[in-house]
């Protein structure tokens, strides 16, 4: 019963990120880590493309076109590929679930989880006027988590039992490799 709870809890915490990140984005669109990158790739910067590119998020997609993934799929009764099935995408890419008109002609699921799936759609925050002023960038739809917390509950609606390979989760251990603060100036 409460594992039943715990799970019907996680898909209500993704469903209402999801919907607001929707409602609060309107014409925003989905550039891309590349895009990102571009300006977050620098030594002053805090080389942020540079860890995700190191990082499993960026390789999270490819993990999907493995024999293993397909075997897990089917196992699960889902008939598609697991590159293909939404229940294993939702996890493994940005951007699966969205409208193509929420996409940038540049944006390519296959990147798999990218900036945006923490930070939101960036078409209206990319600018480097913009990205200076951290209220603006938030006011733009840069999605601001206000403390660990809730990074790791973020973080928890795709670590967890419902997915099939799912062990654990150390958050602290897991947000060491992946944490990419800008440097204090």
């Amino acid at each position: 019963m409460k594992k039943i709870a715990t799970s019907s809890l996680i898909l209500f915490i993704i469903s209402i990120f999801t919907f607001s990140t929707i409602l609060a984005q309107g014409k925003s669109t989905y550039i891309g880590a590349k895009k990102c990158g571009m300006c977050h790739k620098k030594d002053d910067g805090g080389k942020q493309l540079k860890i995700w590119e190191g990082s499993k998020h960026s390789q999270a997609f490819k993990t999907l076109q493995t024999a293993e993934a397909d075997k897990i799929a089917a196992e699960k009764g889902f008939k598609t590929k697991a590159a293909e099935t939404p229940e294993c995408l939702k996890c493994h890419v940005t951007g699966a679930d969205l409208d193509a008109k929420m996409l940038d002609k540049g944006f390519k699921i296959e990147d798999g989880v990218q900036c945006e799936t923490c930070h939101g759609a960036g078409s209206e925050y990319k600018a480097k006027k913009i990205m200076e002023d951290h209220a603006a960038s938030v006011a733009n739809g840069l999605t601001e988590f206000k403390d660990e917390a809730a990074i790791k509950a973020f973080c928890e609606t795709c670590h967890n039992s419902n997915s099939p390979t799912f062990k654990s989760f150390d958050f602290a251990k897991s947000w060491d490799k992946i944490k990419h603060p800008v440097p204090k100036k």
